[in-house]
């Protein structure tokens, strides 16, 4: 295979193709219709300075050279990350299943009930773990998990203290991430050793670590009373696993619990992607950020899962959202949850079990040796005081390939988990100069705090335990949903395309799935090499000067960006520089990171067109000159238009002493023909889920890269282990982020190249301009740019039909799943209507196939419109039409069985059946459900 045919894979239409297409358009080649649909004045001309392409072949070759660099060690570092055994089973099943990683958030729940089911698996084992009413889908990671779970106290406690106390034994870098998001916000942590110091007088939320960073199980019970005697909210940040053994948050009163699932069978990866999880008491769950899956009921009154209190999503509450948080770690989620069921409440206690007693023999056989070990009780983590030696210990035991934690110059930490084994145990006494340990144990945890109570008792983490009983069920569940192993995923703004396997391949590799992120420089070379030969590619793409990879998600990249423009303004005198300007079509989140980052909202109103208003951003300007701080705009815009006026736009904003943010969220539309931080912008994040081929996931893991021009280089996101010492934020618990999944990206700019990067960014445009092109007469096009031309993606207007004939943009949406297809993006960024983004990935037969099916449901909304099919019975306002339906004995309805079953050029034979029918949602949140439910729920 040549360089060359990578791109040809990855680009769907061949170059025939894209000559019908052009010809559709009206135009003679691509490059002639990206001159006429990017304004000059930020266009790019010339050749993006990448390698040259490497075939598949070559460029597995240099990932492989580069893993070869990584020294894979026993970790026994800890501090939150754990070695765990993934079971081949959900590896091969899930990581590794195109069926689970293209699904995108399930936002049409009918076809994404096998993701929303095995996410409600992991909600119940969260809350039956932490013994707390409600969890969420999940969160970026613990340090974000526990971020959140602060500014959720501060919004529930009644204190008026702005205090939050902090335990000094909680994960360092945890520490540093509740820090940096608590100074915008005005809120003071204090980091408090809660066994030897008072408590302040007054505060409003505590955060507890159970087991401490230290390893110590303390017992925590008079804290929350006395946290909750002063009006504050306690959050525990506990170990799931050791919550087999130990005495959960919630039966101690904790009113929150925060944490990771990591070692719930998801490798380290150098940091991530790991689902975080949140979880809350009665009481607590509407506040509780992110996503929830809920149970609700079908047009047939069966149970049905959906997301819940979807009012909460950042795209509708703006800088009233809870959080900035819109996605979730959905497939780390999925994993870690059926780890849980794969093993049972019975084979967790059982690993729990076995890591507990390796890390009691491990103390047993130092204490024997004469080594000081703390006298407290622990599960997993022993501290050892050597004095004066701890750097001499950690370096014998790197010698023998084992890692530990440096404490200080005293002290050394060391963690078991489930893939510990005597032979690590032996070789960590050697580092200590112990000969080892014959003798039998004792267990290290006290009665007091030992788990009475039941866990996982539902049939479903007991019925799955056998491969072939595991296999059978992620297949059922698989079967359920709908991904882009299926077909074409048409969604605006969020760009599902292809995620190539020689991309994929890498991330289960051991050299980068297994190392600890706080591992020795020395084992890491080839993964920070990777890193930043990543990071220097995505500047040149976009015309920054500096990249950082660590936001793990694009909200937590929004937040990274705008924390660097506040700490420009505060390092220039200029801390009172707190305005941020924000179109009113801008995506939801933009919005909310302005708020988390102490700014307030001024909204910029758009003209007819869908434009900023310039006329509007003069006044905004100019009514807060002197305090505006920066705007953010996404470009194209959110309406798919190339705007004319971004030059112009940015040009007012530094007049005015301002900076320019552009969100990166459609950079898929501009790379290798223009360059943000070229035409004006300052800073930017990037989906790389999106531009850049990381898997979606059903609804993460993605990564917010943020990038900078050279003068707020130095406010970029800091190593966590010491970003308060050099004041700079820490925006994830690890230093790379989710760094797991950056060999997707790596390998996709490795293989495209310059020029099919290009070619990819102007086919993008051009599929967006031919499905506008054939469908502008079947549904209004709302706006276009230069030319009538769109961007990447293009608005259809339903709602003078949705008028005329009561068919709403949901009608459409669901009965698109009747013809096999994902629906495009409903209402968003204007109520009723599709934002229909087709991307490069899809061949012309799938563009035509989804062309012709919209087509085939205007000619359906017209029999409703003309009388033939009566307004509330009919194949759209019936849709989806399922299996059951259509072979009931009965069918009351006014059109055939056939029309509902198999609409006009849909493949029998390979026809998707939702295993649902249209959901209610206001009945799932008024009757909010969010755990496995009881099987008798699902009796006919």
């Amino acid at each position: 295979m040549t360089a060359e045919q990578f791109a040809d894979r990855h680009i769907g239409p061949g170059r025939d193709d894209e000559r019908r297409m052009l010809d559709t358009v009206g135009y003679g080649s691509v490059d002639e219709l990206m001159d006429a649909a990017i304004p000059e004045v930020i266009r790019w001309h010339g050749t993006l300075d990448l390698p040259a392409p490497a075939s598949e072949r070559e460029a597995v070759a240099e990932l492989r050279a580069l893993a070869a660099r990584n020294t894979v060690a026993v970790s026994m570092i800890g501090l939150g990350y754990h070695g765990t055994h993934t079971p081949a089973v959900i590896r091969r099943n899930v990581l590794e299943n195109p069926a689970w990683y293209t699904a995108y958030t399930p936002y049409q729940p009918e076809i994404s009930q096998g993701r929303l089911e095995a996410l409600l698996n992991f909600q119940t084992m969260v809350t039956d773990l932490t013994a707390l009413a409600t969890a969420n889908a999940s969160m970026l990671d613990e340090g974000t998990a526990a971020a959140e779970a602060m500014t959720l106290a501060r919004r529930a406690s009644k204190s008026k203290s702005p205090v939050y106390v902090v335990d000094a034994d909680a994960l360092p870098q945890t520490v540093a991430v509740i820090a940096s998001r608590a100074e915008p916000l005005g809120i003071e942590v204090r980091v408090v050793d809660v066994e030897r110091d008072e408590l302040p007088a007054e505060f409003f939320g505590l955060h507890l670590q159970y087991p401490g960073a230290s390893g110590a199980v303390r017992d925590h019970r008079a804290l929350v009373d006395a946290a909750h005697g002063v009006g504050a909210l306690v959050t525990v940040a506990a170990d799931l696993l050791a919550l087999t053994l130990l005495r959960p948050p919630g039966e101690i009163g904790a009113d929150i619990a925060a944490g990771t699932t990591q070692r719930f069978g998801v490798p380290m990866g150098f940091g991530g992607p790991h689902a975080g999880y949140l979880a809350v008491r009665s009481g607590l769950e509407r506040m509780l950020p992110g996503r929830l899956v809920g149970v609700s009921r079908d047009a047939d009154g069966n149970p049905a899962y959906r997301l819940a209190l979807q009012t909460r999503e950042q795209h509708i509450r703006r800088e009233k959202a809870t959080s900035n948080i819109c996605t979730a770690q959905v497939l780390l989620a999925v994993m870690a949850g059926m780890y849980a069921v794969y093993h049972g409440p019975d084979g967790l206690r059982a690993i729990a079990r076995r890591t507990h007693e390796a890390a009691a023999r491990l103390a047993a056989g130092l204490r024997a040796g004469g080594v000081q070990v703390a006298d407290v009780a622990f599960f997993d983590t022993v501290t050892a005081t050597v004095p004066g030696r701890a750097a001499e210990v950690v370096a014998a035991a790197a010698a023998r390939n084992v890692n530990l934690r440096l404490v200080d110059a005293d002290r050394v930490g060391i963690s078991c988990d489930e893939t510990t084994t005597p032979a690590h145990l032996q070789a960590v006494w050697a580092a200590f100069g112990v000969d080892g340990f014959d003798g039998d144990t004792d267990a290290a945890l006290p009665d007091g705090l030992a788990r009475t109570s039941d866990f996982l008792t539902h049939p479903v983490f007991h019925s799955h335990h056998s491969e072939t009983a595991m296999l059978r069920y992620l297949r059922r569940l698989a079967d359920f949903d709908y991904a882009l192993d299926r077909g074409m995923i048409p969604l605006g703004s969020c760009t599902m395309k292809l995620n190539a396997t020689t991309e994929m391949e890498p991330i289960t590799w051991p050299e980068f799935a297994h190392l600890h992120p706080f591992a020795p420089d020395e084992q890491t070379a080839g993964y920070r090499e990777l890193i930043a030969q990543l990071e220097g590619w995505l500047a040149e793409v976009t015309g920054y000067d500096a990249v950082s990879v660590q936001p793990n998600a694009g909200s937590q990249g929004e937040l990274a960006g705008l924390l660097a423009i506040r700490g420009y303004h505060r390092e220039r005198g200029e801390g009172h520089r707190d305005v941020c300007l924000i179109p009113s079509s801008a995506h939801g989140t933009n919005a909310a990171s302005a708020v988390m980052a102490g700014m307030r909202v001024v909204v910029v109103g758009c003209d007819a067109d869908g434009n900023v208003d310039l006329v509007d951003l003069d006044a905004k300007i100019d009514k807060h000159r002197d305090a505006l701080a920066a705007i953010m705009v996404t470009y194209p815009s959110t309406h798919g238009v190339y705007e004319t006026g971004i030059a112009q736009l940015c040009a007012k904003v530094h007049d005015a002493g301002g900076q320019v943010y552009v969100d990166g969220a459609n950079l898929n539309a501009l790379v290798g023909f223009a360059k943000p931080g070229r035409f004006g912008a300052d800073v930017s994040h990037l989906n790389l889920h999106k531009t850049f081929c990381i898997p979606h996931g059903g609804g993460g893991p993605g990564v917010g890269p943020v990038a900078v021009r050279s003068h707020l280089a130095p406010f970029l996101p800091g190593d966590p282990l010491g970003a308060r010492a050099e004041r700079r934020p820490a925006i994830s618990a690890a230093n790379h982020g989710s760094a797991g999944i950056l060999p997707i990206p790596w390998a996709y700019l490795r293989m495209m190249g310059a020029d099919g990067l290009a070619r990819a960014t102007g086919v993008a445009v051009l599929a967006a301009n031919y499905v506008a092109a054939r469908l502008r007469s079947h549904f209004p096009v709302l706006y276009a740019g230069n030319k009538g031309l769109v961007a990447h993606e293009c608005i259809l207007d339903l709602r003078p039909l949705t008028k005329a004939t009561s068919v709403t943009v949901d009608d459409v949406a669901k009965r698109l799943i009747d013809y096999g297809f994902h629906a495009p993006t409903m209402s968003f960024p204007v109520a009723g209507t599709l934002m229909v983004e087709p991307t490069e990935s899809e061949d012309l037969a799938e563009l035509d196939r989804f062309c012709d099916a919209m087509i085939a449901i205007r000619a359906e909304i017209d029999k409703v419109g003309s009388g033939e099919w009566p307004a509330g019975d009919n194949p759209l306002s019936n849709a989806p039409h399922t299996a059951a339906m259509v072979s009931a004995d009965e069918w009351p309805h006014p059109y055939p069985r056939s029309v509902g079953a198999y609409p006009a050029g849909v493949d029998r034979a390979g026809r998707y059946w939702p295993p649902v029918r249209r959901i209610d949602g206001a009945y799932g949140d008024r009757n909010l459900v969010c755990s496995c439910p009881a099987p008798e729920a699902f009796e006919d």
